[in-house]
This record gives structure tokens, sequence and C-alpha cells, in this order.
């Protein structure tokens, strides 16, 4: 009887436990809707305190770093937050190293730092980067975010500055042959076709047009930005880039 007693104690505190991760989830998954980045971060982060081995909330926990470290201002805190997002990214994987979102979320806290960073780190990074999407895609060819992200990456790798490529030669062996403009646009059609209403996806496929020269297609894509209702918090931002790049190209 006894042993029964102190099985059952053992188990209570793990159930009460994942019990408190998933209510603090709720919460997080609640403040993200309401684009209220800082607070999500929050609730991930006592989900994570409640259940360690939580690989949704390490994961959410990396997109809402990269979230806040968007808003910020100064170079020196944006990074700290995207060192986060990379170090629950890692987590996730830790806990999962077969789940798709974990490899996605390390390439995107790596894309933010090479952002902010000088050419030669953002060079060194593109080869994890294009690694973590690969990953991601190889488990999840449907995530249309992990198309944007390789999408990205195609089109900076193919349009380098000349100290960029001499890092490239340094550290890639060169710039990658299969780096090509023309494939960044094929991702963003990829993306927009698994996700039509995201509307960073139109913006960076316009951006790609231009790099093309396909300048009607460009302001195609700009017109489609500033039509599509806010689904981001970011959204603003992309409208008034998209109506500045279109009062240009007129």
């Amino acid at each position: 009887m006894m042993r029964f007693l102190y099985a059952i104690l053992l188990i209570f505190p793990l159930t009460a436990a994942a019990q408190d991760s998933a209510d603090w989830m709720a919460k997080a998954e609640q403040a993200y809707q309401a684009f209220n980045h800082a607070e999500a971060l929050e609730f991930y982060l006592k989900a994570l305190e409640s259940n360690p081995d939580n690989y949704e909330a390490a994961w959410k926990a990396s997109r809402a770093y990269v979230d806040v470290g968007e808003t910020l201002k100064d170079k020196k805190e944006r990074r700290k937050n995207y060192l986060a997002a990379a170090e629950y990214a890692r987590r996730a994987i830790e806990v999962d190293s077969g789940g798709a979102k974990g490899h996605l979320s390390l390439s995107i806290a790596l894309g933010r730092v090479a952002l902010d960073a000088g050419a030669k780190e953002r060079v060194r990074l593109s080869k994890e980067i294009k690694a973590e999407v690969d990953k991601a895609l190889a488990l999840d060819p449907a995530d249309d975010i992990a198309w944007h992200v390789l999408g990205r990456w195609h089109r900076k790798l193919a349009t380098l500055s000349w100290i960029e490529k001499k890092f490239a030669n340094l550290f890639l062996g060169g710039v990658p042959k299969e780096a090509s403009v023309e494939k960044a646009a094929e991702c963003f059609q990829k993306a927009i076709e698994l996700n039509p209403t995201w509307v960073n996806h139109h913006l960076e496929l316009a951006i790609t047009y231009e790099k093309l020269k396909q300048l009607d297609l460009a302001r195609a894509e700009y017109r489609k930005v500033l039509e599509m209702p806010v689904t981001d918090s970011d959204d603003p931002n992309h409208k008034a880039y998209a109506q500045e790049r279109l009062k240009k190209l007129s």
C-alpha cells in the first residue's frame, strides 16, 4: 500500500507540471494571436519552466525572441534576443531532432543574427542557415515559412558584395553555385502556393522580381501587398515598404 501511495506521489507532480505547462501555453497562444510578443515570450518561458521537455514551447519561445528583437532599435539588444532565439531553437532540437519547427526556428534566428552582423559573420552563418532550413524542408516540405527562408538565402547568396564574396571563398569555398535570384523567386512562389495569405511572401517575391528586372511582376506583387489584410504584426511595415517601392517604380 505504501509503495502504491509513493508511486502516486511521484506521478502526480509530473502530471501537475504538465498541466501547468499546458495552461501557460494557452495563455502564450492568446498573447501571440494579439501580437503581444513580449507577453507571449514570458508565457512560453513559464511553460518551459513547468516542463523543460516541451518541444513546442521551446521553438515558439525562439520565435517570440525573434519577434521581440525585431521591435528593438538598439543593435546590441536585438542581437541578445536573436542569440537567445537560437539558443531556444537548439533546445527544441535537443528535445526532438526530428521536428521540423526546431530546425526552421534555428535558421530564422541565425538569419536575424546575420542581418545585424558584419560581412564576415553573415557569410559564415549562411552555411548553418542553409543546413537548418534544408533539414526543416526535408522533414516538412509543406512549410511555407521554410520556403520563404530558403528564398531569402538564395537571393542573399546570389547578390553578395565583393567583400562578402571574399569571405565566401574563405568559409564556403566560394559562392555556392546553386544560389540564384531565379531560384529565390521559385521559393517565394512555392511559399505563396502553400500560404497565399501571408503578406511577406508577396513582398519578398516583389523584391526578388525587382532584382530580376521583371518590373511589371514586381508592381503586381507590391499591389497585392497593399490590398491584403493585416495578419501579422509586421504587415503595416511591409505595406509601407510596398507603397514606397511602387512610387519609385511608377
